[in-house]
């Protein structure tokens, strides 16, 4: 009963003696007099801290998982889906030793089974684990499966939790050296989930050159600063049009936005991928271009990303 007590008390700033009286101490048993203004203060830090060492989750590996890669954006449609998807595969075609696993963690607005070109629901384990579709050699686990195509997932923030828990901890992913996470938009309970529950290797931000996309983007690589997990890098997507007639560049959405915010933020460019229409088509048909088209110009680019 103290400690709940405690919890309430600290988080609203109250001092030790309004604990007391909540207790019903009284004031005799627990005066203002006895405790002098320093020891207050850091009878309260001390608490503070004990609190917040027992609240923070302690993170746990994935079964299987080596590393595990997190692909963010602050904002919504700017190809951080699209970029998990192909940097996934090519993960797996750069070694063909290496195995990649895919996880969707935008449980209103999964993408990785139309791109995957995956349907149906997962098998169980003998151990009542879901097993990963695969397609491509990759493995990959989404909410997708789980619910119609045209089901919307109607839910509150509780029970997304509880989803994320389920397809971080109860899918068998065998032996993986990559498990790649594509994130949903913004910086709410799933990142914080994830991060603060998985030991991320590192987090990639993926952004357009536009600067309302900018600032949800700076917003998203801080908070991976704030919750300690490395931040590898940015990818600029989008960076640029060329018309495929008579090759004129167009910068549709600004020009290098992307690497300016690196350079703010002392980070670097990992890669810069234009606008194209076969990188959308071929992703659209559930055929990545990284295993549609792997001598595209366009591959390359992903490739050295």
């Amino acid at each position: 009963m103290v400690s709940h007590v405690w919890c309430r008390v600290l988080c609203a700033g109250l001092c030790p003696v309004a604990l007391c009286r909540l207790q019903g101490w009284g004031s005799a048993a627990f005066s203002s007099r006895s405790l002098s203004s320093s020891t207050n203060d850091e009878f309260l830090k001390e608490k503070r801290a004990q609190i917040m060492s027992r609240g923070l989750p302690k993170q746990k590996p994935i079964e299987g998982v080596k590393q595990v890669l997190v692909f963010a954006s602050g904002k919504g449609g700017v190809g951080k889906s699209t970029t998990a998807v192909n940097i996934a595969l090519a993960l797996a075609a750069h070694d063909s030793t290496k195995a990649v696993g895919l996880l969707d963690a935008d449980v209103y607005g999964p993408s990785i089974p139309k791109m995957m070109n995956l349907k149906g629901n997962p098998e169980l384990s003998p151990k009542n684990f879901m097993r990963p579709l695969k397609n491509y050699g990759i493995a990959c686990m989404s909410m997708g499966f789980l619910v119609e195509e045209t089901a919307p997932v109607v839910w509150r923030g509780l029970m997304v939790m509880s989803a994320i828990e389920k397809l971080l901890r109860q899918v068998d992913w065998g032996q993986l050296d990559y498990l790649v996470i594509d994130m949903p938009p913004g910086t709410g309970d799933v990142q914080l989930s994830v991060s603060q529950n998985v030991p991320v290797t590192g987090a990639v931000i993926v952004s357009t050159p536009q600067d309302i996309a900018l600032l949800d983007a700076r917003k998203g690589a801080e908070m991976f600063r704030k919750v300690r997990v490395p931040v590898l890098g940015l990818v600029q997507n989008m960076s640029v049009f060329q018309c495929p007639k008579c090759k004129h560049e167009t910068h549709i959405f600004g020009a290098d936005g992307v690497r300016g915010l690196a350079k703010t933020l002392g980070l670097d460019v990992l890669g810069d991928i234009p606008l194209n229409v076969n990188i959308r088509e071929t992703c659209d048909a559930g055929q990545p271009i990284v295993i549609s088209q792997p001598q595209s110009d366009m591959v390359s680019l992903v490739l050295c990303t």
